[in-house]
């Protein structure tokens, strides 16, 4: 919602708007972005509280990210509990090599035959389930995939894709630099909330795998920037 429709709805100024969502933004209630603030993301807990939640909604969507990925291509699967979903949901037959900072998405993988691991390494940072910081970046300065699977805490037309650690925020946005195409999956919950710390605009990712009840017009907004999306359920 924007600060001056806000103030034009409760009949106040902006700059009385402005405060009122700096204060409630301090207070964990609101993300703040320019020109007014987005619910934030829904996205918290740890990686191991996060893979049992909507964990057939995630499987959905694997399913058909999954479909997206070629034989012969060099991969990143960025920390996540969709990724991990999306990781077991390859076939075990498809040829690729796939580099990951999650050694869940790794343990997974390494039971793929046909894929070859590299596991980026690091300290591992238990909110997220991946390895950050200086190590990491090193690793990942060593790899150029041909397709970034990008973890999001939130997701946004105007926010873009936004995490809520400054360190993942900054792994990610290496990562994706790195990468010839971006792939995002991401539960519907997670539209139109942001975190704390910008990733990418929606114009730089290239493909956004989104449920089968996702609002038609706004995926319509999204398309317009240049993302092309894939909805789970749906022959594609």
């Amino acid at each position: 919602m924007l600060a001056a429709e806000l103030a034009l709805e409760f009949g106040v100024s902006e700059d009385t708007v402005r405060r009122d969502l700096r204060e409630m933004a301090a207070a964990g209630l609101c993300e703040r972005v320019y020109g007014g603030a987005l619910p934030v993301s829904p996205a918290h807990g740890s990686l191991t509280q996060r893979i049992g939640v909507a964990a057939d909604r995630k499987q959905a969507l694997a399913r058909a990210a999954a479909k997206q990925i070629a034989a012969g291509l060099t991969v990143f699967f960025d920390a996540g509990s969709t990724n991990l979903a999306i990781a077991n949901a390859l076939p075990a037959e498809l040829e690729l090599t796939a580099a990951t900072n999650a050694p869940a998405i790794a343990a997974a993988l390494i039971d793929k035959p046909a894929v070859n691991v590299i596991l980026i390494g690091g300290m591992v940072d238990r909110q997220t389930g991946g390895a950050l910081g200086a190590k990491a970046l090193r690793d990942m300065e060593q790899i150029s995939p041909d397709l970034c699977i990008l973890g999001a805490c939130g997701v946004d037309l105007e926010a873009g894709i936004t995490a809520f650690g400054f360190e993942d925020a900054e792994f990610k946005r290496f990562a994706t630099s790195k990468s010839r195409r971006v792939l995002v999956a991401v539960t519907s919950e997670k539209f139109g909330t942001a975190a704390p710390h910008s990733i990418l605009p929606m114009a730089h990712c290239e493909c956004l795998v989104v449920e089968h009840d996702a609002d038609p017009a706004v995926l319509a907004g999204y398309r317009q920037r240049g993302c092309r999306t894939v909805i789970a359920g749906q022959t594609n």
